[in-house]
């Protein structure tokens, strides 16, 4: 994917005054502001962004009514914040956990204050090592030419508009692309700020604009889930289940950290990797305007934390530089099973399913409360990784979809880059925040855990005899105004989720080897059994999100693949008629099929037509004239995801997905296995059964039509051509 993965969000937020301040203060009381370089004269380039985008957010919802009552994410731009580790009192770190009552001695040190650094959104990358070794060698993200850019998004806009709404959109385009004129000067702006990027012209400008400065809940428009397939050897046996998924992922720690990780590849091509950095020791911080991220040394910090009844117990995996055995972890989760009891806490975590604004604000109030709060919020925020024991026991793929996606809301902390979830019948699965990293590297890591275990590759150790300290509980003063606010995150979360349905289509007719067979690529054939059900079920085409990865660029992230087509249009209509044969129908669906891969090829090679349009518009000045391009409702229409759809494929998963990015549009996440296909559907409570019904028809009819068109084999090479 990229998780979008993936796909990013035009869901609909407030905002409020305060984000569209500078950003003068942190997310936290006791932080500070640190400034790296002068002001100068004139004004910065993050003021300058803030109004672009602001402008472009009310001019963007003006053109999106004349459309529907849909409204569209307004979001703020700032450069991100990254939080840096701070030293912490010994006295503080130990105010968080249980210990027996006893006099401590005075800390003599003072609480030293955050330091928030506005920096790039990348850490320094190593140079050596396996995982790196192609980093420095990668090119930067290409800029498009202004003329192919309009040229290829005239053809995706076509076959959504009728012909008098494309007459003006070509005009629009035609205007932009006058010599001496708007586009030329825009584009010009563009090649001037790569100049001084030395990363990518994009990768902050995205980071802020689809994560950062998004202001709504993670939960559910942010994160992504995958749920595992079961270990019958495991089925109710939690704690050892649980222990073994903490091995193989300290496993695949080590191996990110030491950099003896091979990097990422395509066809032998090596890919950007970047965003392993993000993968681990990592945390989302809540932030006003902008949130930041906090990436935590490795080296000192391996310990993870384990949520039990809504409560936080930490379990260090490493003792005197020894990791812990897997039988040994799995002590630790029993004792942790035992200390949680059946009651359950006030769910602190449920604070990360609010809106990024108003957790800010009591992320800090929290804080000022009490060091305990500090100290535990701490051990959190640096864990390696958090473990959710959740006290449920999924068995359907809708349950275990939903409850990896979602849960209950409290048993989570939901800002982690990495959650494990373990059920108490043995089912397992994965919650990750999406911000600065795409799914390639998460979903890497899940198959490698699952592939490791299944092939009995993982080295679970020896116990060492030693008698271990038992996990650490995590404690948390609240007074009044916390636990109101606690209520309330409970109340919204409920609330936002009852209004979503969420259905996964498992079709077992076939997969991945036939559609081979039937001379297809995969992803295409895919793509257009989601554009047939939704024709089927709605009788129209809409804009259509599929995640492309640009990654075989240096911090390469997404381009969006627009997989609807004049082809794709025609077929599906084709297959609707009975009047057409089958061998008729085949041929249209060829065509749409290779339209769909040329674009995702185009979209890969970073001349896609969203990406470049974005950079563009970001750069028109607050007081200037937005070219009749952008102010074309065809510009809005033919962004707007009503499906928004992304591949993620291993067989070890049972399920993946995210929530929808528009209010009346559909998430559609799919897997592409050797001998069964599967599409997870989340929606605002549309038309799930039929869709999931209409799938299931797509998959049969299509097979039958494109078997009925198999091109013949190609020649041997170096064989002799008849005279």
């Amino acid at each position: 994917m990229s998780v979008g993965t993936k796909h990013k969000k035009s869901q609909a937020s407030k905002q409020s005054p305060k984000n569209i301040a500078s950003d003068s203060q942190s997310s936290s009381s006791s932080s500070t502001l640190t400034a790296q370089k002068p002001v100068t004269p004139f004004r910065s380039i993050t003021e300058y962004i803030y109004l672009i985008m602001n402008l472009f957010g009310a001019l963007y919802a003006n053109a999106l009514k004349k459309l529907s009552s849909v409204k569209i994410l307004n979001k703020s731009l700032n450069l991100r914040h990254a939080e840096e580790d701070e030293p912490i009192p010994t006295a503080v770190l130990l105010a968080s956990h249980v210990q027996p009552q006893q006099q401590q001695p005075p800390s003599t040190e003072s609480s030293t204050a955050t330091q928030v650094v506005a920096t790039p959104a990348q850490p320094k990358i190593p140079s050596g090592g396996k995982l790196y070794r192609f980093q420095k060698d990668l090119p930067k993200l290409p800029i498009p030419t202004v003329a192919e850019t309009c040229a290829t998004y005239l053809k995706t806009v076509r076959p959504l508009v009728d012909d008098a709404e494309y007459e003006v959109t070509v005009k629009a385009v035609e205007e932009f692309l006058l010599p001496g004129g708007r586009g030329e000067e825009l584009q010009q702006r563009l090649i001037e700020h790569d100049a001084k990027k030395t990363t990518s012209w994009l990768i902050d400008w995205w980071n802020s604009y689809a994560y950062m400065g998004y202001r709504d809940p993670v939960v559910v428009f942010v994160n992504y889930f995958f749920c595992f397939a079961d270990d019958k050897k495991l089925m109710d046996k939690p704690a050892a289940r649980a222990a073994e998924i903490i091995t193989g992922a300290m496993e695949f720690r080590r191996l990110v950290v030491t950099e003896e990780l091979e990097p990422d590849m395509a066809r032998k091509a090596p890919l950007c990797v970047h965003q392993y950095k993000y993968l681990f020791n990592s945390t989302r911080i809540p932030k006003s305007i902008e949130d930041g991220t906090r990436n935590s040394n490795p080296a000192t910090n391996n310990h993870i934390v384990v949520i039990r009844n809504n409560k936080f117990y930490t379990v260090e995996l490493v003792i005197d530089g020894r990791q812990l055995s897997t039988a040994e972890i799995e002590s630790q989760i029993e004792a942790i099973y035992k200390l949680a009891g059946t009651d359950k806490d006030a769910p602190i975590g449920s604070l990360t399913t609010q809106d990024r604004d108003t957790w800010t604000q009591v992320r800090s109030d929290l804080l000022a409360i009490s060091p305990k709060n500090r100290s535990s919020l701490d051990r959190i925020e640096t864990a390696a990784f958090a473990v959710c024991l959740d006290d449920t026991k999924p068995v359907t793929y809708d349950q275990r979809s939903k409850s990896c996606w979602v849960g209950d809301g409290r048993n989570r902390f939901f800002d982690k880059s990495v959650q494990f979830i373990i059920f108490d019948n043995g089912v397992a699965g994965f919650n990750g925040e999406h911000s600065m990293m795409d799914a390639t590297p998460t979903s890497r890591m899940c198959d490698f855990i699952l592939d490791s275990l299944e092939k009995g590759k993982l080295n679970h150790g020896t116990p060492s005899g030693t008698k271990l300290s038992p996990p650490k509980k995590l404690e948390f003063e609240l007074n009044d105004n916390l636990t109101k606010e606690i209520e309330i995150a409970q109340q919204k979360f409920d609330e936002l989720v009852e209004k979503h349905d969420l259905k996964v289509v498992v079709f077992e007719g076939y997969g991945k080897n036939l559609i081979k067979k039937l001379g297809c690529s995969p992803d295409a054939y895919a793509q257009m059994a989601i554009q047939l059900a939704y024709f089927k079920t709605y009788g129209t085409c809409v804009a259509t999100y599929e995640s492309a990865q640009t990654k075989k660029y240096a911090y390469g992230r997404t381009e969006t693949g627009r997989s609807v087509s004049v082809e794709s249009v025609a077929w599906v209509k084709a297959m609707q008629n009975n009047d057409l044969s089958i061998e008729e129908k085949g041929a249209l669906g060829r065509k749409a099929v290779a339209s769909q891969s040329s674009y995702m090829a185009l979209a890969a090679d970073g001349r896609g037509v969203d990406r470049h349009l974005l950079g563009l518009r970001l750069l028109i000045k607050p007081k200037e004239e937005k070219p009749a391009i952008f102010k074309d409702p065809s510009y809005a229409l033919s962004s707007h995801w009503t499906l928004s759809t992304s591949q993620i494929t291993s067989e070890h998963f049972v399920g993946y997905g995210w929530g929808q990015v528009v209010p009346d549009g559909y998430g559609v996440a799919y897997m592409v296995k050797n001998d069964s296909l599967q599409f997870n559907l989340v929606s605002l409570k549309l038309q799930n059964d039929i869709m999931h019904y209409n799938f299931m028809e797509a998959l049969r009819e299509m097979k039958t039509v494109f078997e009925a068109t198999i091109p013949p084999p190609r020649p041997a090479p170096g064989a002799a051509v008849a005279a």
